[in-house]
């Protein structure tokens, strides 16, 4: 059984997440953004332990506590390879919001689109989204029926695309084309807010959903 985690971190209320199989221990983070310890006891009780690290986009409030949580865990980092930018900028990205202590950060791997990531008896097709930034992506575990949007979906909202490589389009189309296919029941985990299901947003999503203007972003 996927067991999913979540702690709200950081000055912009970001979403970490534990994803952990239940028989074997293993488990992943998502974006360990900030406040690495109480990211870290999301482990407990039962003493997960996380074989990977993985980053739906590089923006400073999901990547900047990697470094720390990759040093803490031996865990590697992977992000894609559309967003190693903004790893390189982390410095420069905290100074803007008046934040300390962010340092570069060289990932382990580069995740692609379609690639199937496994721990323990779970696995996870890494799922490229842009429109937010052009790295972003999702994790979606097909056999638990949940999805990780990071900043693309939000509940009743989408990511904002006004920061550089953003772009309404073609986040509107990745919602369209890449997450709204999985399904009515799938349930979605985003980067900030409540999750929700999929086929609420389908049918509600005022910026996404099926009675929101196409026009020109289409």
């Amino acid at each position: 059984m996927l067991i999913v985690r979540s702690a709200e971190v950081g000055p912009f209320a970001m979403n970490a997440w534990l994803a952990g199989c239940s028989e074997t221990g293993e488990a992943v983070l998502i974006d360990p953004g900030a406040e690495i310890p109480r990211v870290l006891r999301l482990r407990e009780p039962e003493g997960f332990v996380v074989k990977r690290i993985l980053l739906t986009h590089g923006h400073v409030d999901h990547a900047a506590g990697a470094a720390e949580a990759r040093e803490a865990t031996g865990a590697p980092v992977a992000i894609h390879p559309g967003d190693l930018p903004w790893l390189a900028a982390l410095p420069q990205q905290a100074a803007m919001f008046g934040l300390a202590g962010a340092r570069p950060l060289v990932p382990d791997a580069r995740l692609a689109d379609g690639e199937v990531i496994r721990f323990g008896r779970q696995s996870a097709t890494v799922i490229h989204t842009p429109g937010h930034c052009q790295g972003s992506v999702s994790f979606w575990f097909e056999d638990a029926g949940v999805v990780f949007t990071g900043d693309t979906l939000f509940r009743g909202s989408v990511g904002r695309t006004d920061l550089p490589g953003g772009d309404t389009g073609t986040l509107l189309r990745s919602i369209r084309e890449r997450l709204f296919p999985l399904g009515d029941d799938v349930r979605f985990y985003p980067g900030h807010g409540p999750g929700g299901t999929i086929g609420d947003e389908r049918r509600m999503n005022p910026f996404a959903g099926e009675n929101a203007p196409r026009g020109r972003f289409m």
